[in-house]
């Protein structure tokens, strides 16, 4: 498995974010991970990424534990956050190739993702210069830059226009479908989720409600209609 996760709990003072949640990915299946806010995504994508180290339960990304193999899972993993964290005044190139040091990788793979992710015709720009959608392939290439085999993606479409989030989506799917990399992400768009993903995994006020592949998921009914109802508050 490429992700394995077993009765995870986590609590913020008397706000359970997540409650026994346990699921398992295999390696090259593209899933979407769905829920209204306050859910526990975030969560659970921060867990696995090794960014919240205070929890019940134990997860592991390539067999390696979040907890106690934290470089070895950040070495395995892509992580592209829902607030995209970018230095605005540096170049697509100088950044990516900043970062490249930072995981002291050859600086040829700058190039090969500025190139995976249609990047060429603006890598020579500043960051801030660029449109919504360019900056989301800037972090998605960031995510890439150390071929990893796991992508963790938390609403890399929000925000972007139609053309920008039907670019976006292709991108993700073609880069997982060719590097044959697991993929977890997070959307609130059912069309997109019904489009790219292999299974679907839907949490509501910290509990897993639904996890089914994409198939038996519409199935009989809409995802949209299926999501409205699991996750009705009452």
């Amino acid at each position: 498995m490429s992700i394995k996760v077993e009765n995870i709990t986590k609590i913020y003072g008397k706000q359970t974010a997540l409650n026994a949640v346990s699921f398992s990915i295999k390696k090259g299946e593209i899933v979407g991970f769905l829920g209204p806010n306050g859910a526990g995504k975030s969560t659970m994508m921060k867990i696995l990424t090794t960014y919240i180290s205070s929890f019940e339960g134990s997860a592991f990304v390539n067999e390696f534990s979040v907890t106690d193999e934290k470089i070895n899972v950040q070495k395995r993993v892509g992580y592209l956050p829902e607030h995209n964290p970018l230095y605005l005044d540096m170049y697509v190139r100088e950044y990516l190739g900043f970062n490249a040091e930072v995981y002291k990788i050859d600086k040829s793979q700058v190039e090969l993702v500025i190139e995976q992710t249609g990047l060429s015709s603006e890598a020579h720009k500043k960051i801030e210069q660029l449109s919504k959608g360019y900056r989301q392939r800037v972090g998605l290439a960031n995510a890439l830059l150390h071929n990893p085999e796991v992508l963790i993606l938390d609403e890399p479409t929000t925000g972007l226009d139609p053309n920008q989030l039907l670019e976006i989506r292709e991108l993700i799917k073609k880069v997982a479908k060719e590097g044959e990399k697991t993929v977890l992400f997070s959307s609130h768009i059912m069309q997109e989720v019904e489009a790219i993903c292999d299974r679907v995994i839907i949490l509501n006020k910290g509990n897993l409600v639904h996890d089914k592949t994409i198939a038996e998921t519409i199935k009989d009914k809409k995802l949209e209609t299926l999501f409205t109802e699991l996750t009705i508050q009452k």
